[in-house]
């Protein structure tokens, strides 16, 4: 059964993630892989269908619209999804769906992956981010 739900997980995943790079407005429909809120997009009003559709609905909170979700969101969905993957009182399915997000939310980009064109490899920093640089000292 477990192969059975992450072969389409991964392949929705690797077909997703440049959508998920996308403000969810511009899909012309979510591209759940569990309940209402996991994946890129959502059904909103829609609620959570269980626990890990709920820290999915939470990591769709966290995330502004049009834009990347921060680091701290991807991480708290990270460690939800795992508690989620390894609590007996969910279903078999949902665990195994939970692993898989848990184990896959660091493909997801984040805010803080993406630099600012000043800050690209070859292009010196200002001197206010080399370690070295001078403390301005109050006389």
């Amino acid at each position: 059964m477990i192969i059975t739900r992450t072969a389409p997980f991964l392949l929705l995943l690797s077909l997703g993630l440049p959508a998920a790079a996308q403000p969810a407005h511009g899909l012309d429909r979510p591209l759940l892989v569990h309940g209402n809120y996991c994946g890129p997009g959502n059904n909103a009003p829609l609620p959570p269908i269980d626990a890990l559709d709920a820290a999915c609905a939470r990591h769709d909170a966290c995330t502004p619209s049009g834009g990347l979700p921060s680091k701290a969101c991807n991480m708290r969905l990270e460690r939800e999804a795992a508690a989620v993957s390894r609590d007996p009182r969910q279903s078999e399915d949902v665990r195994a769906m939970a692993g898989l997000v848990s184990t896959s939310i660091a493909l997801i980009p984040s805010e803080e992956m993406i630099r600012p064109a000043s800050h690209r490899l070859g292009t010196p920093l200002p001197m206010s981010h080399h370690r070295d640089a001078p403390v301005d000292a109050e006389d």
